[in-house]
């Protein structure tokens, strides 16, 4: 990235001490490495790129990546050599930009496009390290692959790597508006400079690329799903072709959220109806119109019938209808439509998270073969801990995508320290029973369990134009864990940390243990203060930070934290079993019979599917009231926890992003305690039962916390 001055703790001492860090650079630091590690990286110093130059933009950005990690690194700039002959050199080719390769005996033909091999192996006489792959994409993701292994203390005389993609699309979806403002963003305003487009492409959008690409995410949506039809109008393609000239290098695809009705509001139609041949001509048009600026455009991701957004449906079609419309448009060139499944209607449903399954699973078979129905991991909206959408498993005749959410909606904008790669790996590993054990989501999105041909990983972008660009140093985690586990679903969340933690902050272990123990734990900690033992959805209205369990009067029943808790004098929890709204059924008969069943369902999904009495008893002999405010009480005590492990760490993180993660733990710390009482305090009200013995009472009235308010909280218009 760019070249910022830091400070620098845990390295030799003759770098720099005295300029803060401020987070810029993220995992792409390239510190300089101890002495003895140094010595035996310094066999990479001679740098064997593509004989007699004539490098494409992918390869001088490989050779810039390297010359710039490895100075930093090992020291001193790499020498830039087109033949081997000595020890000591780094050959980095495809069989087609370096014929050594081929010559090789190394296997690529399972590595297709992106994936790469790291090798040490016998040239002319010598020991070299190749990294190769069949495509230059390939070989900057293999440079990446390099310089994190040389950061992590992997790299070694026998080293090893062979990584190959399990993931076609790995995408991030950015909610950046046209103006400038980023619904749900937590870091500043949209990093893309629209207004200065196409004449002036800010440099730090080619940092950005750099960034993603580091971790495997090989396309973006540029602008919000709640989309603007101006995003198709000339102007508008203009700047977009002016981004994707900037990204190309780095293997990262633009894409852009449509508008359904945009034949209507941009081309003068009367009508959207994807079955009217006026409107798949205008559709057709667009592709060409596009695809002549941007001849490696992604494709169209679409949010249609959806929280009042214009669909197929207002025209009496499917959502099948919709997709296959716009795919038949794009398909000559290799574009995809993804088609978001979060749906519901402006009528209130029995239960809202049925919807989706109602609506999409009697589609599957239906939809085209360049459509990929996005999927969000849960069935209600990106909760802090949902059981898995009941579609995973359900549609085996259709492409299915998971979508994410990076940017931290429900667990305390950027101010709580939550690690995301814990949640996302309980949601990738959790079997759906489609087709017996092992019938994990990770292997329904990757399209092994059904032989689908197109998968996906997509992820709500919490990339913004802070200097940080996350607005916090741990929210940097959860960009870097999307792209690692976009990468491979079956990589370890604690492995990820862990390697997060070596790249950004620290390698000394002791302190790498402790901050990797925090982050671990961080997910579950929110959970407890914010909605333990499976309620969801208590967050205020709009903002959705802080505690609104009381709400009430939100418009329509299911933006009420009310409506999911069900609370009243009797017990709490949603009944979705065959008694209640069969949500439960939705499922394959093993997690059906599982989630029905009270003594059998998980407990951190208990009130999700059930109904249960105050007094109810739990696994541990407590009554389900002394268990709730045993988690809340729990939740506030890690973060306390937390704080108190990270405050060890001053000599450890340099100060600037030491003094931030603090501060930020404090406000988490006094958020988490108001959770606590807030929740606590409305569900006595409810159920006049007494507190647990020895448990602290909350310190205010429930009018009290009934008047306090967020307003202006960021990335939410009211």
């Amino acid at each position: 990235m760019a070249s910022v001055p830091t400070h620098i703790g845990n390295y030799p001492e003759e770098a720099p001490t005295n300029i803060l860090e401020d987070g810029y650079e993220l995992w792409l630091r390239y510190r300089a490495l101890e002495p003895g590690y140094r010595a035996t990286c310094s066999s990479l110093l001679r740098l064997v790129v593509l004989p007699g130059g004539n490098e494409s933009p992918t390869l001088a950005a490989v050779r810039d990546e390297l010359m710039r990690g490895l100075g930093g690194m090992v020291g001193g700039a790499p020498e830039v050599v087109h033949t081997i002959t000595g020890e000591g050199v780094l050959c980095v080719g495809t069989p087609a930009t370096l014929p050594l390769v081929a010559s090789l005996g190394l296997r690529l033909d399972c590595l297709g496009n992106e994936g790469y091999v790291i090798r040490r192996v016998e040239v002319n006489g010598f020991i070299a390290t190749v990294i190769a792959s069949n495509d230059e994409i390939g070989l900057l993701y293999g440079a990446f692959g390099l310089l994190r292994a040389l950061q992590t203390g992997e790299f070694n005389v026998a080293f090893s790597l062979e990584s190959v993609p399990k993931i076609t699309h790995r995408l991030l979806n950015h909610w950046d508006n046209l103006d400038g403002w980023v619904e749900r963003g937590y870091a500043g305003r949209s990093i893309f400079n629209w207004w200065e487009l196409p004449e002036y492409v800010d440099p730090r959008l080619t940092d950005y690329a750099r960034a993603n690409a580091s971790v495997g995410i090989n396309g973006v949506v540029l602008n919000n799903v709640n989309a603007s039809s101006d995003s198709l109008t000339v102007p508008f393609l203009e700047k977009t072709a002016a981004l994707a000239n900037q990204f190309r290098p780095y293997g990262l695809r633009v894409y852009l959220s449509a508008k359904f009705s945009a034949p209507m509001e941009i081309g003068g139609l009367t009508t959207a109806d994807p079955c009217a041949d006026e409107v798949k001509a205008w559709w057709n048009q667009m592709a060409v119109r596009i695809y002549s600026r941007i001849p490696d455009f992604g494709g169209f991701l679409v949010k249609a019938n959806s929280e009042g957004q214009p669909g197929p449906q207002d025209y009496n079609r499917t959502h099948a209808d919709g997709a296959n419309m716009l795919a038949d448009a794009i398909a000559p060139w290799g574009g995809v439509v993804i088609w978001r499944a979060f749906v519901y209607s402006d009528h209130v449903p029995h239960d809202r998270v049925t919807q989706a399954y109602t609506e999409m699973a009697p589609l599957d078979g239906r939809f085209h073969n360049n459509v990929i129905l996005q999927v969000k991991n849960g069935p209600l909206d990106f909760q802090p801990r949902e059981p898995i959408n009941p579609l995973f498993g359900a549609m085996p005749h259709t492409n299915i995508g998971v979508e994410f959410q990076i940017t931290k909606e429900y667990l305390g904008f950027q101010t709580h320290l939550v690690y995301l790669g814990s949640l996302w790996q309980e949601v990738l590993t959790t079997d759906t029973g489609a087709r017996g054990h092992g019938s994990t989501v990770a292997r329904v999105v990757d399209g092994s369990l059904f032989g689908t041909p197109l998968s996906m990983v997509a992820g709500v972008a919490n990339v913004g134009s802070a200097r940080n660009w996350c607005g916090s140093t741990f929210d940097q985690a959860n960009w870097f864990a999307f792209g690692r586990l976009a990468w491979n679903p079956d990589h370890d969340a604690g492995d990820i940390a862990r390697e997060w933690v070596m790249l950004t902050l620290t390698t000394a272990n002791d302190a790498v243990d402790i901050i990797t123990g925090i982050m671990l734990r961080s997910h579950e900690t929110a959970v407890d203060y914010m909605v333990p033992l499976g309620l969801t959805h208590q967050m205020g209205t709009g903002h959705h930070y802080g505690p609104g369990p009381w709400i009430n009067d939100a418009g329509r029943a299911d933006w009420n934290p009310t409506y999911y808790s069900c609370a009243d004098r009797t017990g709490i929890g949603f009944d979705r079993t065959c008694a209640g709204s069969g949500a439960a059924m939705q499922y394959s008969h093993e997690l059906a019979q599982r989630y029905s069943k009270v003594h059998e369902v998980p407990s951190n999904l208990l009130l999700w599917f059930h109904h249960l009495p105050w007094g109810f008893i739990m696994p541990s002999g407590r009554t389900l009231w002394e268990e709730l405010v045993e988690h809340y009480t729990y939740g506030v005590a890690s973060v306390e926890t937390m704080r108190l492990e990270w405050a060890t760490l001053r000599d450890e993180v340099d100060p600037a992003r030491f003094y931030q993660v603090s501060a930020y733990l404090e406000i988490q710390l006094k958020d988490s305690q108001l959770w606590r009482d807030s929740c606590i305090t409305y569900f006595q009200k409810l159920n006049g039962m007494a507190l647990p013995q020895g448990v602290t009472p909350p310190s205010h009235s429930l009018k009290y916390y009934k008047s306090l308010a967020f307003r202006h909280a960021p990335g939410n218009p009211g």
